[in-house]
């Protein structure tokens, strides 16, 4: 038995939708991809609690050990796992990162912030899935067409780049235009969350800040119990990271350091001249300061997390927060189903795709 096997005795029979029987886990709950917070014990435990566990490449300081973080996680589990891969010009290490998630045959890679294009064309042919970050109905139309197996739907309320819509808007939107699964992902955090979301169509949810306050969250302690401490309203959008708004605990520094760029940095990051060397000047600066702030004390807290911190009041083991998940889910279901049916039931489709429709 692998490290984070939930107990037989607690173990709920699957849920089944699209996600689950396209990835193969048992139930739909992805630990999003965190920047400093994922490693290799983190996305071990959930993905053998049955869920899928995530890691961004960039958390690991080169390609190399890149690669060997890999090896430990399939050391650590024979369960799906996922990969986070910038996909866009900024990340110098993308095509390395993909090498070797290709050697590896890495089950499931997302992708965010570029064009995902080279990455699903050499996924599948080794037996790995590809779903996309998207905020708007354009972009995921976009990924679908270019054979994206899936889509996150990042939604208003999400930790670091969070989407603009509500997850209550965004998910049937897509899901009425959409040939391709979808992912939940913004302020969830429960079990009767992932509940309603995947009953307005989404098929698995995403979930970060929840496993930030877990036993195997890579982060100081002081990170953990700010988000133990943090309710919805604390949570404020910042450019001053990325340079694109993203969501941090309103920490002290936060509020000094400002939350838009100075008239000079927009002009910069505007310019078709330096807007490329801008994002990654941003990047590296905001990745310096969020890496000090989530590794050690420092007066410099810029903790990123998203509105589900309201949620969130004890850590946990990673495994046993999927368990709670899964327990609350059925439990949502018992409370307010009209004839309990536990698994997915499709919709039908509309006949007309949404950008095939003319206009009035």
């Amino acid at each position: 038995m692998f490290p984070g096997m939930p107990n037989p005795e607690k173990n709920r029979k699957p849920i089944v939708t699209p996600f689950t029987q396209l990835i193969g886990c048992r139930y739909p709950i992805i630990a999003g991809p965190m920047f400093l917070v994922s490693d290799e014990k983190l996305v071990a435990a959930v993905s053998n609690a049955g869920g899928v566990g995530g890691a961004p490449s960039l958390n690991w300081r080169s390609t190399s050990e890149f690669r060997d973080a890999l090896r430990k996680i399939k050391a650590m589990t024979d369960k799906p796992y996922a990969v986070n891969l910038i996909v866009n010009k900024a990340n110098t290490r993308q095509f390395a990162d993909l090498d070797v998630c290709v050697e590896e045959k890495v089950p499931l890679v997302i992708t965010s912030l570029g064009n995902p294009k080279q990455t699903i064309e050499r996924m599948h042919p080794v037996g790995g899935k590809v779903f996309c970050d998207v905020t708007t109905l354009e972009y995921a139309l976009k990924v679908q067409d270019l054979g994206a197996d899936g889509v996150i739907a990042v939604s208003a309320g999400a930790g670091g780049h969070a989407g603009p819509t509500s997850p209550l808007v965004l998910i049937p939107f897509l899901e009425r235009n959409l040939r391709i699964p979808i992912v939940a992902a913004g302020g969830i955090a429960t079990g009767d969350q992932m509940a309603a979301t995947l009953m307005i169509g989404a098929s698995a949810v995403q979930i970060g800040t929840r496993f930030i306050a877990s036993a195997e969250g890579k982060v100081d302690q002081k990170y953990k119990d700010a988000i133990l401490k943090s309710g919805p309203d604390d949570i404020v959008l910042t450019k001053k990271i990325s340079g694109t708004p993203a969501a941090v605990i309103n920490t002290p520094y936060v509020a000094k350091m400002g939350l838009e760029l100075n008239p000079i940095e927009a002009f910069l990051h505007r310019s078709p001249k330096t807007k490329k060397y801008m994002k990654m000047l941003r990047a590296y600066l905001g990745a310096r300061v969020l890496e000090k702030a989530a590794s050690m004390p420092t007066w410099k807290e810029v903790w990123s997390a998203g509105q589900g911190v309201g949620l969130i009041d004890e850590i946990l083991p990673a495994g046993d927060i999927v368990e709670r998940i899964v327990e609350e889910y059925y439990a949502a279901w018992e409370k307010n189903r009209p004839e309990a049916p536990l698994s997915f039931r499709p919709r039908p489709k509309p006949a007309i795709r949404r950008d095939e429709k003319s206009a009035p």
